[in-house]
């Protein structure tokens, strides 16, 4: 004989909606202190002195000077911080331009060998740096372009464009073929509907992807020690941030300054916080304006 469910009755829904709301609310805060705790202390202690932080890791801070920044960037980080700079304000416009131009034909046009140049960089993102740190440096030292900005900088485009291709090739995609097909009628060529039609709606995308290339080309530790090393004496350090703060430390020795350490963390870290922070909403338009769609 058929079996009849009972149907579940509203008042048991809401219950079930109450209990996942105050778990996945308790668990996201529970995250958020995860993460805001440990940034908080590294601030703290940056106004702290070596005493203080060695007798009470976890107490306020007794004197607010600001010196110590000071101090820490007289001692490389404001050179390490320039260095960053350069890579990135060439590195990341370079890989999104390469990498949407790549994206959109892969995207929009059908050709022969398409899915497999798609896939081909796809499988570049999973392919781990490490395997080819040897081969890597052997090609950037016969370019003549070890411990040189043009050098890192091409590394940098290389290494992010899987990521690129894979985010914008699916984001190309979830835009109108009407108006792809109206410029093509209105007589513009294909370079024109790219940069003047195709690549302003994808400006969502664009800004998603452009904020995950600039943190992870700023925090890149292991490309730029293998390719950022001085080749000779006369050769100068062109060290990025992440190199300049291993230095930092190493200098130190037993002359132990534990405050301006964590003043340079904080002074590597404060400008990618205000960059997300600032373009949080339209990172999650990204993320999600291709499922809208």
């Amino acid at each position: 004989p058929p079996v009849h469910k009972t149907p579940a009755r509203p008042g048991d829904q809401r219950g079930e909606g109450v209990v996942l709301n105050v778990f996945s609310h308790g668990f996201l805060a529970v995250w958020a202190l995860l993460i805001v705790l440990p940034l908080l202390w590294l601030v703290l202690s940056s106004f702290k002195t070596d005493a203080q932080i060695g007798g009470s890791a976890f107490g306020w801070p007794q004197n607010w000077s600001v010196d110590v920044f000071s101090r820490a960037w007289d001692k490389g980080i404001g050179d390490y911080f320039v260095n960053t700079v350069i890579v990135l304000v060439f590195s990341v416009p370079l890989t999104m331009l390469f990498g949407s131009m790549a994206a959109y034909v892969l995207a929009r046009y059908e050709f022969w060998g398409n899915r497999f140049l798609y896939y081909f960089f796809v499988a570049g993102a999973m392919f781990p740096v490490f395997l080819a740190l040897v081969p890597l440096f052997f090609m950037v030292k016969r370019l003549d372009m070890l411990n040189t900005y043009q050098g890192l900088i091409l590394v940098y485009v290389a290494y992010s464009m899987p990521f690129t291709v894979f985010f914008m090739h699916s984001f190309f995609r979830t835009l109108p073929t009407a108006v792809f097909e109206a410029a093509v009628l209105d007589g513009a060529s294909h370079t024109r509907t790219f940069f003047q039609v195709m690549l302003p709606m994808a400006k969502p995308g664009l800004i998603s992807v452009g904020i995950f290339n600039t943190l992870g080309q700023w925090n890149q530790f292991i490309l730029p020690t293998v390719l950022m090393q001085p080749q000779s004496g006369d050769d100068p350090e062109r060290y990025v941030l992440t190199q300049g703060l291993i230095q930092l430390q190493q200098q130190q020795g037993y002359a132990s300054d534990l405050p301006v350490l964590f003043a340079g963390v904080t002074i590597a870290m404060v400008p990618m916080l205000v960059v997300y922070l600032s373009f949080q909403r339209q990172v999650q338009a990204g993320l999600t304006s291709a499922t809208l769609k």
